[in-house]
């Protein structure tokens, strides 16, 4: 079933809050960054292209099915503007996620660079990171807005909360647009704790048994709440 009004509004309204919170975080410039949740099994409500994100309003987001058209107008009335051009990479998601409820792209800076300069966030180095994301993988480039963005992410997405993508930014998704937008934050801190130690000196990461211990404490966690934990 379609969700009710009440859920449709609060979900607009926290898509508006997570665009804010990345454009102040620096997560995302101007219309850059896109974020999609489900509603109800049929559609999802998306941001628009071309619009900044930091300034959306509930009423600017576009709701589409789960093909990427727009939805009818007896469903969600339309507002004038298109899906993101990057609904794609959501559609994707979506389809190898069926648990996955809210998606997120954002382009954050260091995380960006770090690819840029071949530097991988896959290395096992902050024990919080781990427990709450595993392996951060990047993938393959893929020119932005076409059909390899699927392609990229679909080796990896079934296994991963978050991924980076090759000078592109990264994508989280999550149970709810929060729990997706603070994987983010978290790669993106993850990437200038990297950056910094690249900078003062020798990178050194957990030990073996630690990270076999940290990856049970993960394991044990998304068994017993869900795919989505935020980690100690």
């Amino acid at each position: 079933m379609q969700g009710s009004d009440t859920n449709e509004a609060r979900m607009r309204q926290e898509i508006v809050e997570v665009c804010r919170l990345m454009y102040q975080r620096n997560l995302i410039a101007a219309s850059d960054g896109n974020v999609s949740v489900r509603w109800g099994e049929r559609y999802l409500i998306t941001t628009p292209t071309g619009l900044y994100k930091g300034f959306l309003r509930p009423e600017d987001l576009v709701v589409t099915d789960l093909d990427g058209q727009l939805a009818p107008e007896d469903v969600a009335p339309r507002n004038g503007y298109g899906p993101s051009a990057e609904l794609r990479l959501h559609l994707e998601v979506y389809r190898q996620r069926p648990d996955v409820c809210a998606v997120v792209h954002a382009h954050p800076p260091i995380t960006t660079a770090l690819t840029v300069a071949g530097v991988s966030l896959a290395p096992c180095i902050v024990p919080e990171t781990l427990v709450t994301l595993g392996s951060i993988v990047t993938t393959a480039y893929a020119t932005p807005t076409s059909s390899q963005g699927p392609e990229v992410i679909r080796p990896y997405i079934r296994d991963h909360d978050a991924l980076v993508l090759d000078r592109h930014g990264a994508v989280t998704v999550g149970d709810t647009v929060f729990s997706a937008y603070a994987h983010m934050e978290k790669i993106e801190h993850t990437a200038q704790v990297i950056l910094a130690a690249r900078q003062a000196g020798r990178i050194r990461t957990l030990p073996l048994d630690e990270v076999r211990r940290l990856s049970a404490m993960r394991d044990a966690a998304l068994r017993s709440v869900g795919r989505s934990f935020e980690g100690p």
